[in-house]
Order: C-alpha cells, then sequence, then structure tokens
C-alpha cells in the first residue's frame, strides 16, 4: 500500500530501530511507495513512510531491480567525493560527502544475513537511506 511522505524533520532526525519479521509488511509498504514515486525517487528508507525501522527499498540497476534491506549497516567505505542530494521528504538539494565504494552488511527478506559491496550511484543512493535509518539528515 502506498503512503504518505513524512516531511517532519523532528521525525526523521530519530535513528530508526532494527527491524524484525513483523515488519515485513513495512517493507511491502515502501516497495509501494517507492514505486509510485518512481519518476521522482530512487530509494526510501521505513522513516519516510512513519516507521521508524531500519529498512531501506532502493533501485538496483546492477540488477534491475528494488532491492529490499534489513538492518542495513556500511562496514567500509572508500573514494569519498562531494555530492548534491536532494530527498523525497526535504525541500531542494544538500552538499555532502559520499564514498564510490562501500560495502554493506544487511539481511533479506527471509532474515539471512549478506554482505555485499556496490559502487557508483547505487551506492550514493544507500548511503543516503542508511543515514535516514540513522537519523542523519541531509
Amino acid at each position: 500500500m502506498q503512503r504518505k511522505i513524512v516531511t517532519d524533520p523532528e521525525f526523521l532526525s530519530q535513528p530508526s530501530v532494527p527491524a524484525t519479521e513483523a515488519d515485513l509488511s513495512t517493507a511491502v509498504d515502501l516497495a509501494d511507495t517507492l514505486a509510485a514515486n518512481r519518476e521522482v525517487c530512487v530509494g526510501m528508507a521505513a522513516n519516510m513512510i512513519g516507521v521508524s525501522k531500519r529498512i531501506i527499498v532502493f533501485r538496483d540497476k546492477s540488477i534491475g531491480r528494488d532491492m529490499t534491506m534489513f538492518n542495513p549497516r556500511i562496514i567500509a567505505r572508500s573514494e569519498p567525493y562531494e555530492t548534491q542530494e536532494g530527498c523525497l521528504s526535504l525541500d531542494g538539494e544538500r552538499a555532502t560527502t559520499r564514498y564510490r565504494r562501500i560495502t554493506v552488511t544487511y539481511q533479506n527478506r527471509r532474515f539471512r544475513e549478506f554482505t555485499a559491496s556496490f559502487d557508483g550511484f547505487t551506492a550514493q543512493i544507500i548511503q543516503h537511506e542508511v543515514d535516514h535509518c540513522d537519523g542523519v539528515l541531509i
């Protein structure tokens, strides 16, 4: 089910709590909301739809589909660069530092743990969404 986008900076700046199997329906709603906003958005975190759980969904162009991560943590980063980013929950663009290559540990929908490396724009999207989970606004 598509949900309304949260724009309250006070809510968005609160760190999210770990997701559990009870949060699978939130991941579905998050994916539906991303799909409904596809023309203006490439990734979302659960707090953007009002649920303070560590869940992100993003478009992974390397596999040509959306990917869902539960409890993502960035464990390695390299090649920093400066960029400008926008956010569906906030007006305008802001300067931020991102990394061209990252390694992430996360759980899939069956709550099996994985570690994967990402680079380029996909890495940038993941960093933005993990920031949301950590309560960091750009």
